[in-house]
């Protein structure tokens, strides 16, 4: 299946980039471009990409607001969408993570971090770059401001347990298999019970639950 990409950025050499390095790929293909958020989310309505690819600072709508109208909580058939950007400051990420982003990139990670993002998206899952993910989500978990973390109606088994961990560290669901020698159905099965015990909405959201109650 070729993974269709939408690609929003307010540089035309950075978008001219992103389309050569993903349209290079077997499996992946730029179906549109914008140059400022508000343009790219009525593209994505006109389009219906699998994937959306967005620089956090543009004009007229930034990415983020424009990650929360098409991905938010509220959204009832929310879009895949990859935060591309090149400020690695915690509240971007953070903000990225909470308007509903499944990923979240830095513009120096290089190609191959960039298709595995836009892959991991495309098949529901979430990747972080990895320099940022373990300090952005205990930053998060330690603050003082933050919500007391709602506990699961229903106990995790230690498979749960086991499955949670490597979500939050960023694994894949591919990788998770590899990691717990379990079928790839099988990690869907526990990432799923996982969702509906903890009442989260992705993958990212189990991540920050785990630093939240001090798993990691």
């Amino acid at each position: 299946m070729t993974i269709r990409v939408l690609i929003a950025d307010d540089q035309d050499l950075v978008r001219a980039g992103l389309k050569m390095i993903l349209d290079a790929q077997p499996d992946i293909e730029v179906v549109g471009d914008a140059a400022d958020g508000r343009a790219a989310v009525t593209l994505a309505g006109e389009l219906h990409p699998d994937v959306c690819l967005f620089d956090i600072r543009m004009p007229e709508m930034d990415g983020l607001e424009a990650t929360r109208e098409l991905a938010g909580p509220g959204v009832e058939d929310p879009m895949a969408i990859v935060i591309i950007t090149t400020f690695d400051l915690d509240e971007y990420v953070h903000g990225a993570l909470k308007a509903g982003a499944r990923g979240f990139l830095l513009k120096d990670a290089g190609p191959e971090l960039l298709v595995q993002a836009i892959r991991a998206a495309a098949e529901g899952d979430a990747l972080i770059a990895p320099n940022v993910t373990v300090r952005l989500l205990s930053t998060f978990a330690h603050s003082s401001d933050r919500a007391e973390p709602s506990q699961p109606a229903w106990p995790l088994t230690d498979r749960e347990e086991e499955v949670l961990l490597t979500v939050a560290r960023g694994r894949t669901n591919v990788e998770i298999g590899e990691e717990l020698h379990i079928s790839l159905g099988t990690v869907k099965a526990h990432i799923a019970s996982l969702m509906t015990k903890l009442e989260v909405r992705n993958r990212v959201e189990l991540a920050i639950w785990a630093y939240e109650t001090d798993r990691i």
